[in-house]
């Protein structure tokens, strides 16, 4: 029941981020796929993470934090429950302290965690709530 309403919730609150994902999903279906507690996990062969509503995004399992990965993206997914449409916040947050030079700078010589960012130690605190796994943290 629980993953019925999951689904249901990221088909309609959820709907924008759960159709960009499906652009995604088309886009690497020749890749493997599993589904994670109601989120469908395409594993592709990037070493970082997306989570797009309904599909997360997650790097292969042979890669290092592959698994602490896949609990963050989770907590983006549980955060899409929460938010609906108004995860695109969210998301250039997200993107932005990702991959902007200067925040990977700021990063680096601060020494800080991916994680500094709220909105993403607020992903891996409910990636971790949600699944009970550990998640990335660094």
């Amino acid at each position: 029941m629980k993953k019925a309403l999951f689904i249901l919730m990221q088909c309609t609150w959820g709907l924008a981020q759960t159709l960009i994902g499906l652009g995604f999903f088309m886009a690497n279906r020749k890749r493997n796929h599993r589904m994670y507690h109601g989120c469908i996990d395409t594993q592709w062969n990037h070493p970082g993470g997306l989570s797009l509503g309904l599909f997360i995004f997650t790097p292969v399992d042979s890669q290092k934090n592959s698994e602490r990965i896949r609990v963050h993206e989770y907590g983006h997914a549980i955060q899409s429950l929460f938010l609906g449409p108004f995860m695109f916040f969210v998301g250039v947050i997200s993107v932005s302290w990702g991959n902007m030079p200067y925040f990977a700078k700021l990063r680096k010589n601060k020494h800080l965690p991916y994680t500094a960012c709220f909105v993403e130690s607020w992903a891996s605190h409910l990636g971790e709530w949600a699944t009970k796994e550990a998640a990335i943290w660094e």
